[in-house]
């Protein structure tokens, strides 16, 4: 099982999601997060405001706090390297970091925009 590991800037809360003015970036991360667990992989989370000594402890998130300070964070970690720094990936990053084959469903054609159709049936290839 795949372990990603996400070291948050300070936010007021653990996901930054609350309050009155949500980043949409942050909502669209957390379930991002929430749709990755879904599928199988292990995600651990850690905000900087509320558990800073889960910084400290691991070798080289401390190292890029100290060389980069908070520019470096988020910082996300498979199976404890480093992956990604300063940014929240799209979901389609994550996927590929964690090894999850992202399915995308094919949008169906319209009959009626065929190039055959019958003439006089009022269907065009333009619908």
């Amino acid at each position: 099982m795949t372990l990603l590991t996400v070291f948050d800037p300070p936010m007021c809360c653990s996901s930054g999601v609350c309050g009155p003015g949500v980043d949409p970036e942050l909502a669209r991360f957390s379930a991002d997060l929430e749709w990755l667990k879904q599928q199988g992989v292990q995600v651990r989370r850690f905000n900087l405001a509320q558990e800073p000594g889960a910084f400290v402890e691991h070798a080289e998130v401390k190292a890029a706090l100290a060389a980069r300070g908070n520019a470096c964070l988020p910082l996300l970690l498979v199976q404890d390297r480093i992956a990604v720094e300063g940014a929240y990936p799209s979901r389609e990053t994550l996927a590929a970091l964690a090894g999850v084959v992202v399915r995308k469903l094919a949008v169906a054609q319209s009959s009626c925009c065929s190039p055959s159709a019958p003439a006089g049936s009022g269907k065009t290839s333009c619908c």
